[in-house]
């Protein structure tokens, strides 16, 4: 349970990056999700992208979206499969690695997917006083990871990463 005295007030705008090579707008499922659950939390998205499995185009997108933008959220490419680079992308971008949001996302992961989940890569740090989240691109993946890890702790991740 977080400390309400950690807490400091704070405007979280957020960004969505897709990392897909076939999504478009329309058929951004996951993006869409995202986006929904963070709008309900009344956390406005001021930035949406989709971008190619390219390592210099996520990074790019990455560091577009954290001009304008206190919580990233970049859903997939973080899996195993040879194009699958979206932790390279991001790794070198952060500050400092929240460790314990990839160990619960595959903790969480594990009663819905079984063992599959340790194939996921899920990573999250923060630069700059915001925060990155790099999640898996499945709909429940992206539904997992927003509602119950990301919303519950943006803001105390926020909190201690602008001190």
């Amino acid at each position: 349970m977080t400390n309400p005295e950690h807490i400091r007030p704070v405007i979280i705008t957020a960004g969505i990056i897709t990392v897909s090579s076939s999504r478009t707008k329309e058929t951004d499922t996951s993006g869409k999700i995202i986006q929904d659950l963070l709008t309900e939390a009344n956390i406005p998205v001021i930035y949406y992208s989709i971008v190619t499995d390219q390592i210099d185009a996520i990074r790019e997108e990455i560091v577009c979206a954290l001009q304008s933008c206190n919580c990233i959220i970049v859903n997939g490419g973080t899996g195993l499969t040879h194009d699958d680079c979206t932790v390279e992308a991001a790794t070198p971008l952060l500050e400092k690695q929240i460790d314990g949001f990839g160990e619960f996302f595959r903790h969480k992961s594990l009663a819905e997917i079984g063992t599959a989940a340790m194939l996921s890569r899920a990573i999250a740090g923060v630069t700059n006083g915001k925060a990155v989240f790099c999640i898996p691109g499945s709909n429940p993946a992206v539904r997992l990871a927003t509602k119950e890890l990301i919303l519950p702790e943006i803001r105390h991740i926020l909190s201690h990463a602008r001190r």
